[in-house]
């Protein structure tokens, strides 16, 4: 007899119950109030929400750059909640690829070095190192530049240098906070097409953050947040 069964494949970010406030002064504010939902592997999530309502605060928690007060978040089949902070540095470099909406690239280094920086604290030779670089530049585009420093490029190339940086280590997930924010409308455009080919074409599970609705239709599913709350959810 054939065994018909199909196995749902286990979400890449399991997230249960969280809750996270913060102190302000001497009052307690809720930022986010019993937020629970599934990412599958290889999907492209846009979470949107005007300003606080707990959008950047929830992709912090994902990305283990921030903690939950309550709840529970697996990534990779890992509970990142239970890490200690020496823990979660090392897992964030191993699994997490970060895009910011300023490219927070060091400005004396060239754009080779700093996508080399991750790389720095893995066992990698100095040639394997190269390697990696290399290709992560010539999937952005940019393997013509590699040797030019930020204030050499415009602010599109610059985001493209940090997508390379975010990407180099091959994580498990890529969280981008209003990656197009800084830009101008043709540079965005371009860097959701990169983000949307990573991908379509590379498996990537890309987590954006964005208050810009043209950005959000590059994503697959959007999430909205209102007030703390997951509101609704759209594909």
């Amino acid at each position: 007899m054939t065994d018909t069964t199909t196995t749902t494949p286990t979400p890449i970010v399991q997230i249960r119950s969280v809750s996270k406030a913060y102190r302000r002064g001497g009052q307690i504010v809720p930022v986010l109030e019993e937020i629970s939902f599934d990412i599958a592997q290889g999907e492209f999530l846009a979470l949107m929400g005007p300003s606080g309502s707990g959008k950047s605060t929830l992709l912090n928690l994902i990305a283990g750059i921030d903690k939950v007060d309550n709840g529970s978040i697996r990534v990779g089949g890992v509970e990142i909640t239970t890490l200690s902070e020496t823990e979660l540095a090392a897992w964030r470099g191993v699994n997490v690829g970060f895009i910011f909406q300023f490219y927070n690239l060091i400005p004396v280094l060239t754009a080779f070095e700093n996508v080399e920086l991750p790389l720095l604290l893995t066992n990698l030779t100095r040639k394997e190192r190269r390697e990696h670089v290399e290709l992560a530049l010539r999937v952005v585009g940019l393997a013509d530049r590699m040797d030019h420093r930020p204030s050499q490029l415009s602010g599109g190339q610059q985001q493209r240098v940090a997508i390379a940086r975010a990407v180099v280590t091959d994580p498990v997930i890529l969280v981008a906070d209003e990656p197009t924010g800084d830009l101008d409308r043709k540079s965005a455009e371009e860097i959701l097409h990169l983000m949307d080919r990573l991908n379509r074409e590379s498996g990537k599970t890309v987590i954006m953050v964005t208050h810009d609705p043209r950005a959000a239709e590059q994503a697959r599913t959007i999430r909205h947040l209102e007030k703390g709350f997951l509101a609704e959810i759209s594909s």
